[in-house]
């Protein structure tokens, strides 16, 4: 086998200007196509990767704003809750002032009727007790009562003054001598002559029935009563009863 060198050449030189004009015609143009195209992608890449990081850098701070949100809430919350304790416990505390208040009012006002009935109760007692004695008193009213009575009517005649004496007897009016039951006609004589032997003079004198006496004497003038009856006595005790209830 011969090889023929010119028709060699002439193809290798033939494969030389085909591979010179595909560089030229379409290699070129194809790589700048593709680095082109390469560029752009690269860009759009780019682009997206900044896209990214701007997307991950709001979505952390929509993280932290959510954090911080989440944290103001709890803190009013904490702060909602805290003043309502306060406000609870301090509508608790006036309130329980308050009850005490009432409770206290209320015992005072339990303890002063208590002590306005005790009174009262007492007072009433007394008063019965007195009426029940006078009763019985009015049922042993005798001459030897009167006797008694005009001897202590002298007694106490005897225990005023000079001077009280003395203007009895200078007095004008009539001096009336009081007595539960109208008295005899010799009583009367003898009551007036106790008196005057008493009183040392010859007053004015006039004799009246006062049955709330029960039994007993008194001296009575406009300006002056000398109290001699169980009447007096009761009241005297009476008055000394209730004065130990209050």
């Amino acid at each position: 086998m011969t090889i023929n060198w010119w028709t060699l050449g002439l193809q290798a030189i033939n494969v030389l200007i085909l591979v010179w004009l595909l560089s030229r015609l379409f290699w070129r143009p194809v790589a700048a196509a593709i680095a082109r195209r390469q560029e752009t992608t690269q860009a759009t890449i780019d682009e997206a990767k900044a896209a990214q990081i701007k997307a991950d850098a709001a979505l952390a701070d929509v993280s932290k704003t959510r954090e911080g949100i989440a944290a103001e809430r709890t803190a009013l919350l904490a702060e909602a809750t805290k003043k309502a304790e306060a406000a609870a416990k301090a509508a608790l505390a006036d309130a329980q002032v308050k009850a005490d208040k009432l409770l206290a009012a209320a015992q005072t006002s339990i303890d002063r009727d208590a002590a306005a009935a005790k009174k009262d109760n007492a007072a009433q007692a007394s008063t019965l007790s007195v009426e029940i004695a006078a009763k019985i008193l009015g049922q042993l009213n005798s001459p030897t009562v009167q006797a008694a009575q005009l001897e202590l009517l002298v007694k106490a005649i005897s225990g005023m003054t000079d001077a009280e004496r003395a203007a009895l007897v200078a007095a004008k009016a009539q001096i009336e001598i009081a007595s539960a039951t109208s008295p005899t006609v010799a009583e009367k004589a003898e009551i007036k002559k106790a008196v005057i032997a008493g009183l040392g003079g010859s007053p004015k004198l006039k004799f009246v029935t006062d049955p709330d006496l029960i039994a007993g004497l008194e001296l009575r003038s406009a300006h002056f009563v000398l109290r001699n009856s169980w009447r007096a006595d009761l009241d005297a005790i009476l008055k000394e009863m209730t004065d130990a209830a209050l």
